[in-house]
Protein backbone atom coordinates (compact mmCIF):
# COMPACT_ATOMS: atom_id res chain seq x y z
CA UNK A 1 0.00 0.00 0.00
CA UNK A 2 1.55 3.16 -0.70
CA UNK A 3 -1.44 5.83 -0.70
CA UNK A 4 0.23 8.36 1.34
CA UNK A 5 2.06 8.96 -1.84
CA UNK A 6 -0.80 10.02 -3.69
CA UNK A 7 -2.33 11.64 -1.09
CA UNK A 8 0.52 13.91 0.01
CA UNK A 9 1.45 15.45 -3.59
CA UNK A 10 2.17 18.66 -3.68
CA UNK A 11 3.61 18.94 0.14
CA UNK A 12 6.89 17.78 1.26
CA UNK A 13 7.31 14.94 3.97
CA UNK A 14 8.97 17.88 6.07
CA UNK A 15 5.75 19.99 5.94
CA UNK A 16 3.42 17.27 6.94
CA UNK A 17 5.13 15.86 9.78
CA UNK A 18 5.92 20.06 10.95
CA UNK A 19 4.32 20.09 14.48
CA UNK A 20 3.81 16.74 15.10
CA UNK A 21 5.66 13.79 17.03
CA UNK A 22 6.09 11.93 13.55
CA UNK A 23 9.29 11.95 11.55
CA UNK A 24 9.97 12.31 8.01
CA UNK A 25 10.62 8.74 7.98
CA UNK A 26 7.99 7.26 10.14
CA UNK A 27 6.06 9.25 8.10
CA UNK A 28 7.33 7.51 5.22
CA UNK A 29 7.20 4.24 6.77
CA UNK A 30 2.80 5.13 7.00
CA UNK A 31 2.77 5.85 3.74
CA UNK A 32 4.43 2.07 2.49
CA UNK A 33 1.97 0.71 4.68
CA UNK A 34 4.94 -0.80 6.84
CA UNK A 35 3.39 0.93 10.33
CA UNK A 36 0.90 3.19 11.62
CA UNK A 37 0.79 6.39 13.50
CA UNK A 38 1.09 6.58 17.60
CA UNK A 39 -2.23 8.85 18.22
CA UNK A 40 -5.17 10.12 16.75
CA UNK A 41 -3.87 13.96 17.37
CA UNK A 42 -1.01 13.47 14.75
CA UNK A 43 -3.18 11.78 12.35
CA UNK A 44 -5.82 14.47 12.56
CA UNK A 45 -2.79 17.00 11.86
CA UNK A 46 -1.78 15.13 8.75
CA UNK A 47 -5.34 14.88 7.13
CA UNK A 48 -5.49 19.45 7.53
CA UNK A 49 -2.18 19.34 6.27
CA UNK A 50 -3.35 17.25 3.57
CA UNK A 51 -6.50 18.93 2.54
CA UNK A 52 -8.58 15.79 3.53
CA UNK A 53 -11.72 17.57 4.82
CA UNK A 54 -14.90 15.84 4.01
CA UNK A 55 -16.30 14.21 7.34
CA UNK A 56 -16.93 10.88 6.45
CA UNK A 57 -12.90 10.41 4.77
CA UNK A 58 -11.51 12.29 8.28
CA UNK A 59 -14.08 9.50 10.08
CA UNK A 60 -12.99 6.17 8.39
CA UNK A 61 -9.58 6.69 8.13
CA UNK A 62 -9.79 7.49 11.96
CA UNK A 63 -11.49 4.71 12.28
CA UNK A 64 -8.90 2.15 10.48
CA UNK A 65 -6.65 4.21 12.89
CA UNK A 66 -8.17 3.03 15.73
CA UNK A 67 -8.56 -0.97 14.50
CA UNK A 68 -4.47 -0.81 13.49
CA UNK A 69 -4.13 -0.82 16.84
CA UNK A 70 -6.55 -3.34 18.23
CA UNK A 71 -5.21 -6.35 18.98
CA UNK A 72 -6.61 -9.15 16.37
CA UNK A 73 -5.66 -13.16 16.05
CA UNK A 74 -3.15 -12.12 13.59
CA UNK A 75 -0.62 -9.84 16.66
CA UNK A 76 0.07 -13.81 18.02
CA UNK A 77 2.29 -14.26 15.04
CA UNK A 78 3.43 -10.83 15.26
CA UNK A 79 7.21 -11.58 15.18
CA UNK A 80 7.30 -14.30 12.00
CA UNK A 81 5.39 -11.39 9.68
CA UNK A 82 7.69 -8.74 8.20
CA UNK A 83 7.25 -5.69 8.90
CA UNK A 84 3.71 -3.62 9.10
CA UNK A 85 2.42 -6.89 7.73
CA UNK A 86 -0.22 -7.08 10.37
CA UNK A 87 -1.62 -4.25 9.80
CA UNK A 88 -2.35 -5.30 5.84
CA UNK A 89 -4.51 -8.47 7.42
CA UNK A 90 -6.06 -6.63 9.51
CA UNK A 91 -7.63 -4.06 6.65
CA UNK A 92 -8.15 -7.59 4.35
CA UNK A 93 -10.83 -8.61 7.06
CA UNK A 94 -12.39 -5.21 6.82
CA UNK A 95 -12.10 -4.24 3.32
CA UNK A 96 -15.23 -4.60 1.03
CA UNK A 97 -13.47 -5.75 -1.66
CA UNK A 98 -9.90 -6.48 -2.86
CA UNK A 99 -8.90 -6.04 -6.24
CA UNK A 100 -5.60 -8.06 -7.02
CA UNK A 101 -2.77 -8.15 -9.59
CA UNK A 102 -0.47 -11.27 -9.26
CA UNK A 103 2.31 -11.95 -11.92
CA UNK A 104 4.07 -14.47 -10.41
CA UNK A 105 3.02 -17.02 -7.79
CA UNK A 106 -0.51 -17.56 -6.16
CA UNK A 107 -2.49 -15.12 -4.43
CA UNK A 108 -1.70 -15.74 -0.86
CA UNK A 109 -5.70 -16.13 -0.37
CA UNK A 110 -5.89 -18.65 -2.93
CA UNK A 111 -3.33 -20.56 -1.96
CA UNK A 112 -4.24 -24.48 -0.34
CA UNK A 113 -2.53 -25.45 2.47
CA UNK A 114 0.31 -27.78 0.33
CA UNK A 115 0.93 -25.28 -2.47
CA UNK A 116 2.12 -22.54 0.70
CA UNK A 117 4.08 -25.10 2.41
CA UNK A 118 5.89 -25.85 -0.73
CA UNK A 119 6.63 -22.05 -1.36
CA UNK A 120 7.69 -21.53 1.90
CA UNK A 121 9.71 -24.32 2.22
CA UNK A 122 11.44 -23.87 -1.65
CA UNK A 123 12.63 -20.52 0.02
CA UNK A 124 13.50 -21.78 3.70
CA UNK A 125 17.16 -22.80 3.51
CA UNK A 126 18.31 -19.33 1.25
CA UNK A 127 16.14 -17.27 3.15
CA UNK A 128 17.28 -19.17 6.73
CA UNK A 129 14.19 -19.55 7.96
CA UNK A 130 13.40 -22.01 11.04
CA UNK A 131 10.84 -24.66 10.48
CA UNK A 132 8.75 -22.62 13.33
CA UNK A 133 8.35 -19.78 11.00
CA UNK A 134 7.55 -22.04 8.14
CA UNK A 135 4.82 -23.88 10.03
CA UNK A 136 3.41 -20.45 11.94
CA UNK A 137 3.50 -18.54 8.24
CA UNK A 138 1.09 -21.16 6.46
CA UNK A 139 -0.82 -21.12 9.76
CA UNK A 140 -1.29 -16.95 8.76
CA UNK A 141 -1.83 -17.66 5.41
CA UNK A 142 -4.67 -20.53 6.11
CA UNK A 143 -6.51 -18.12 8.82
CA UNK A 144 -6.63 -15.43 6.38
CA UNK A 145 -8.51 -17.19 3.97
CA UNK A 146 -11.29 -16.88 6.05
CA UNK A 147 -12.07 -13.43 4.91
CA UNK A 148 -13.01 -15.58 2.06
CA UNK A 149 -15.31 -18.48 3.47
CA UNK A 150 -16.94 -16.71 6.78
CA UNK A 151 -21.17 -16.82 6.46
CA UNK A 152 -21.36 -13.28 7.05
CA UNK A 153 -20.23 -10.07 4.59
CA UNK A 154 -17.55 -12.57 3.12
CA UNK A 155 -14.73 -10.13 1.33
CA UNK A 156 -15.52 -9.84 -2.83
CA UNK A 157 -11.94 -10.15 -4.63
CA UNK A 158 -11.48 -9.39 -8.39
CA UNK A 159 -8.42 -11.10 -9.23
CA UNK A 160 -6.30 -10.75 -12.58
CA UNK A 161 -3.54 -13.39 -12.61
CA UNK A 162 -0.68 -13.98 -14.99
CA UNK A 163 -0.72 -16.68 -16.80
CA UNK A 164 2.27 -17.44 -14.94
CA UNK A 165 1.73 -18.58 -12.07
CA UNK A 166 -0.50 -21.41 -13.37
CA UNK A 167 3.03 -23.00 -14.62
CA UNK A 168 5.27 -21.90 -11.79
CA UNK A 169 5.03 -24.89 -10.25
CA UNK A 170 5.96 -25.41 -6.50
CA UNK A 171 5.98 -29.14 -4.86
CA UNK A 172 4.89 -31.26 -7.24
CA UNK A 173 2.48 -31.92 -9.90
CA UNK A 174 -0.24 -33.34 -7.68
CA UNK A 175 -0.11 -30.19 -5.30
CA UNK A 176 -0.49 -28.20 -9.09
CA UNK A 177 -3.47 -30.00 -10.04
CA UNK A 178 -4.87 -29.39 -6.19
CA UNK A 179 -4.39 -26.02 -6.37
CA UNK A 180 -5.91 -25.28 -9.96
CA UNK A 181 -8.54 -27.57 -8.78
CA UNK A 182 -9.07 -24.87 -5.32
CA UNK A 183 -9.14 -21.85 -7.71
CA UNK A 184 -11.45 -23.30 -10.07
CA UNK A 185 -13.69 -24.01 -6.86
CA UNK A 186 -13.16 -20.39 -5.90
CA UNK A 187 -13.48 -18.52 -8.74
CA UNK A 188 -17.04 -20.32 -9.39
CA UNK A 189 -18.38 -18.27 -6.46
CA UNK A 190 -20.70 -14.91 -6.14
CA UNK A 191 -18.23 -13.26 -4.54
CA UNK A 192 -15.18 -14.30 -6.85
CA UNK A 193 -13.66 -13.12 -9.83
CA UNK A 194 -10.93 -14.58 -11.10
CA UNK A 195 -8.99 -13.58 -14.58
CA UNK A 196 -5.89 -14.72 -16.00
CA UNK A 197 -3.70 -12.73 -18.33
CA UNK A 198 -2.06 -14.89 -20.83
CA UNK A 199 1.77 -14.55 -21.43
CA UNK A 200 1.42 -14.62 -25.43
CA UNK A 201 -1.13 -11.43 -25.25
CA UNK A 202 0.90 -8.63 -26.25
CA UNK A 203 -0.95 -5.91 -23.31
CA UNK A 204 -0.09 -3.52 -20.46
CA UNK A 205 1.01 -5.05 -17.94
CA UNK A 206 2.08 -3.60 -14.42
CA UNK A 207 5.51 -4.42 -13.09
CA UNK A 208 4.83 -5.56 -9.81
CA UNK A 209 1.93 -7.16 -7.94
CA UNK A 210 -0.21 -4.97 -5.82
CA UNK A 211 -4.00 -5.19 -3.94
CA UNK A 212 -6.75 -2.37 -3.85
CA UNK A 213 -8.61 -2.33 -0.69
CA UNK A 214 -11.92 -0.48 -1.44
CA UNK A 215 -13.44 0.21 1.64
CA UNK A 216 -16.87 1.99 2.65
CA UNK A 217 -17.01 5.12 1.63
CA UNK A 218 -14.58 4.33 -1.12
CA UNK A 219 -11.17 6.86 -1.11
CA UNK A 220 -10.58 6.63 -4.95
CA UNK A 221 -8.20 9.78 -5.14
CA UNK A 222 -6.09 7.65 -3.13
CA UNK A 223 -6.03 4.60 -5.26
CA UNK A 224 -6.22 5.84 -8.53
CA UNK A 225 -3.12 5.18 -9.84
CA UNK A 226 -3.35 1.58 -8.98
CA UNK A 227 -6.93 1.68 -10.20
CA UNK A 228 -6.22 2.66 -13.61
CA UNK A 229 -3.40 0.23 -13.81
CA UNK A 230 -5.72 -2.84 -12.81
CA UNK A 231 -8.72 -1.72 -14.98
CA UNK A 232 -6.58 -1.40 -17.78
CA UNK A 233 -5.44 -5.11 -17.27
CA UNK A 234 -9.00 -5.90 -16.54
CA UNK A 235 -9.94 -4.59 -19.69
CA UNK A 236 -7.40 -6.50 -21.93
CA UNK A 237 -7.58 -9.86 -19.88
CA UNK A 238 -9.61 -12.65 -21.21
CA UNK A 239 -12.94 -12.84 -19.28
CA UNK A 240 -13.76 -14.56 -16.06
CA UNK A 241 -15.48 -17.31 -18.41
CA UNK A 242 -12.37 -18.46 -19.22
CA UNK A 243 -10.13 -18.92 -16.12
CA UNK A 244 -11.44 -23.07 -15.76
CA UNK A 245 -9.71 -22.79 -19.28
CA UNK A 246 -6.88 -21.73 -18.43
CA UNK A 247 -6.78 -24.09 -15.69
CA UNK A 248 -7.97 -26.94 -17.60
CA UNK A 249 -4.80 -26.82 -20.05
CA UNK A 250 -2.41 -26.38 -17.61
CA UNK A 251 -3.23 -30.00 -15.63
CA UNK A 252 -3.18 -31.45 -18.95
CA UNK A 253 0.20 -30.02 -19.48
CA UNK A 254 1.26 -31.00 -16.48
CA UNK A 255 0.07 -35.01 -16.97
CA UNK A 256 1.97 -34.64 -20.81
CA UNK A 257 5.31 -33.33 -18.50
Amino acid sequence: MDGGGELGRGITRGQAVKGTSVSESSLHRVERGLTSLPSVQDLTSLLNRYGVSDPSDVAFLLDIHKNSLNRGWWSVYRTFMPSGFNMSVGLEGDAKILRVYQPEVMFGLFQTQAYARAQFETAKPVDERTTEFVERNIEIRMRRKEVITRSERPVEIHAILEEATLWRVFGSAEIMREQYRHLAELASLDHMTVQILPMSQPIYRASGNFILMDFAPPLPTVVSMYARRFDAMRAEAPAPRETPRFLERAARELDQS
